[in-house]
Formats: structure tokens, C-alpha cells, sequence
């Protein structure tokens, strides 16, 4: 499990302390795993107010679940399926309408604690990243993927999560995940069309 220094303690040791009533280890176990919360709530969420609500939310049921959590997966993946939860009950209570609103940018300074810059896509030239023009066409390209979809592709090809991983997180099978994930892509593409020429590649 994950500790920030060789002296430190693990996950599984801080879990066992707060399942105890310990809030230090607890709330060292918020302070490592609060950034990517946050990160992850916001390409989901694509708004920052929502974001730092997801945030707070879940580990608000972090809190209240800690006697649910057997450890049989990895303290991580609990966490992306408690921010999805999260961030899908945030969209029922919006109008559709609102889904295509532009977002605010999250802090963007280089020591922001809660820098959520969408890291390279593979698929995308890294020169073209640094066009601010395609930058925003790929947020915005994002923004409108199905959130099914938009799910998949965040944690596949912006978290660096593998397919597999994507499917546990999600409840469904490698192949749904496959699928979407394939689908995410092709929806992209076309939105990205006239700036980038890519070959469609194959999802593992």
C-alpha cells in the first residue's frame, strides 16, 4: 500500500487507525489522497465549484463507510467509484442545458495544490497541447462526451489507469469499458478532426 516516505505509515495501517477512531490517521489519509480527488473530480465533474463538493463529499463517505472497506481493492479504486458516485448524483440534479455550460478554470499556478491541467493525451501531438486554440477545443470536446464515456476516457487515457482497471472501477465488464472507451475516442476524433490526423488505435 502507499506511503509518502520510508518512515511513514502505510494505507493499511492508517485505515486500521481511523476503522480505531484515530483522526490523525484519518486525516493523514485525506492529506494524501486529497489532490487526486480533487484532479479527478474536476475531469469528471468539469466544474470547479462541483469539484470541490465532490471532493469534500467523499471523503465525507470515506468517513462514514471506513467499516466497509475490506481492502480487497485497492484503496484508490474505492475512491474513483465514491467521486463517480458523487459527480453522477451532481449531474441528476442539473438541467441537461446546464451540461454544455462553460466551466471555471481551476487554479493554474504551478504550485497550485489543486492543479487539474488535463495531462498529455496520448493520442495528441504535444505540439498541438501547446496551441491554446485546440487546448480549448479538446476541453470542450470532452465536455460533451456522454459521461458513461467521459468516465472511461479520463481514467483510461488521462489517469493513466489500464482498461482493466477502468471495468473494476466501474462495475462492468473489460468489454463495456472497451467499448466506451473505443467510442470516447471515435467521438473525440471527429470533434478534432480538422486539427489532428490520427489512426485509430486499438484499446487493450
Amino acid at each position: 500500500m502507499k506511503a509518502s516516505k520510508n518512515n511513514a505509515k502505510t494505507d493499511d495501517q492508517l485505515l486500521r487507525g481511523a476503522k480505531e477512531g484515530d483522526r490523525a490517521a484519518f486525516s493523514e489519509l485525506v492529506k494524501r489522497y486529497e489532490d487526486m480527488v480533487y484532479k479527478f473530480s474536476f475531469k469528471v465533474c468539469r466544474n470547479k465549484d462541483e469539484a470541490e463538493e465532490a471532493l469534500q463529499d467523499t471523503f465525507v463517505n470515506v468517513y462514514k463507510n471506513l467499516s466497509s472497506f475490506d481492502g480487497r481493492s485497492k484503496l484508490s479504486t474505492w475512491l474513483y467509484r465514491i467521486v463517480i458516485n458523487n459527480c453522477l448524483m451532481k449531474k441528476r440534479r442539473r438541467k441537461l442545458d446546464d451540461l454544455m455550460e462553460s466551466y471555471d478554470e481551476p487554479p493554474a499556478g504551478e504550485n497550485s495544490k489543486h492543479n487539474a491541467r488535463i495531462p498529455r493525451w496520448d493520442e495528441t501531438p504535444a505540439d498541438l497541447l501547446l496551441n491554446k486554440e485546440f487546448h480549448e477545443l479538446l476541453e470542450e470536446a470532452i465536455l460533451k462526451l456522454p459521461v458513461d464515456y467521459r468516465i472511461v476516457f479520463v481514467l483510461r487515457d488521462i489517469e493513466g489507469r489500464s482498461t482493466e482497471e477502468a471495468a473494476k472501477i466501474l462495475g462492468i465488464s473489460h468489454e463495456a469499458a472497451k467499448s466506451r472507451l473505443r467510442r470516447a475516442r471515435a467521438f473525440l476524433r471527429d470533434q478534432l478532426a480538422p486539427y489532428m490526423n490520427v489512426q485509430e488505435e486499438a484499446v487493450e
